[in-house]
């Protein structure tokens, strides 16, 4: 296992580690708990000492099987978890101090753990960033034993520009893959200047940098890659990671011919640690099987120079035009 610092959390954790917001059932299936234990133990065995999670993941039972396992186990594994995105509606008024210490409470009783190792604010409308009050509460929280670190989960390079200027702000997750470029530009030379630590989210676009979609794939309709291509749920840029879906597979006939000899999943994980600006990328994973696929990228040689332009030449050609002015 390969590690990196999580900037001023001063972690070292696993460069690829576990995203759980499908953990135990794929999208638009059912929970299951035994298959989140399973993943989750899998991970674990694998040397992944990071897990992200959030209190909305399957109306908490993500983090329940979370702190299930780690009572079982004797690891040190870091938790991250994120609050706000069970207000509804969810709009900036929503967003209170004694709302969100309630939601870290909660998540802290689901866990049953007494102090989180990260609470993120997750993705939060934009206006939630110009109130200091949030961001002060978070300290009164980490004074209380209750949290060791806050961090933001965004939507927009903006929106972690304006997070970062506040001191106790330690990570930012952020969307970045092959088709979501942006946030290497300004954001990352920022957040190392400031020693933020930077999560990797969406890294392969929901599945569509995998390769194994096409025109005529379908999804559940309890899938948000069926109900929120537009936006009608949250964020479109959360599915797809914004792309137009026929766009999307435009780009991914050029990637798969120019690197039609390797697994495109896999190379999309590999492209993502090429940023040393990057802490850790946090797929997810509805299988085990899934998990020990995704940690052999790390085992790739590095993508020489002209293979990081091919990309960017794709992005640029195929997909900057919206997805680069929106996110």
């Amino acid at each position: 296992m390969n590690f990196r610092k999580l900037g001023k959390t001063n972690f070292e954790i696993s460069e690829i580690s576990l995203g759980t917001w499908q953990v135990g059932g794929k999208w638009g299936e059912p929970f299951s708990d035994a298959n989140a234990e399973k993943i989750i133990h899998s991970a674990i065995d694998a040397g992944i000492n990071f897990i992200d999670t959030a209190d909305v993941y399957s109306d908490g039972l993500s983090e329940k099987a979370i702190g299930k396992v780690l009572r079982s186990r004797s690891e040190r594994v870091y938790v991250a978890t994120k609050c706000g995105r069970q207000f509804q509606p969810h709009v900036n008024e929503a967003y209170q101090p004694a709302a969100l210490r309630k939601c870290v409470e909660a998540s802290l009783k689901n866990m049953n753990l007494e102090c989180i190792d990260l609470i993120q604010l997750h993705c939060p409308p934009t206006e939630v960033y110009y109130r200091p009050e949030i961001f002060e509460l978070f300290e009164t929280l980490k004074q209380e034993g209750k949290i060791l670190n806050l961090g933001v989960s965004v939507e927009k390079v903006e929106e972690a520009l304006k997070a970062i200027e506040y001191d106790n702000v330690t990570t930012v997750q952020i969307i970045f893959n092959m088709f979501r470029h942006r946030p290497a530009e300004m954001f990352f030379k920022e957040a190392k200047r400031r020693n933020v630590g930077i999560l990797a989210r969406v890294p392969l676009a929901s599945g569509l940098l995998t390769g194994k979609f096409g025109k005529d794939s379908r999804f559940d309709k309890n899938d948000h890659r069926n109900f929120n291509v537009d936006g009608a749920a949250f964020d479109k840029g959360e599915t797809f990671s914004g792309v137009d879906y026929n766009k999307g597979l435009k780009a991914l006939a050029l990637l798969n011919a120019r690197f039609s000899d390797q697994n495109l999943a896999l190379l999309a994980l590999k492209w993502i640690l090429m940023f040393d600006e990057v802490s850790c990328v946090i797929p997810g994973a509805s299988s085990s099987d899934q998990i020990l696929s995704n940690l052999t990228a790390m085992q790739l040689p590095d993508l020489t120079e002209q293979e990081m332009q091919f990309v960017a030449s794709v992005y640029e050609n195929q997909i900057k035009n919206p997805v680069h002015y929106q996110w």
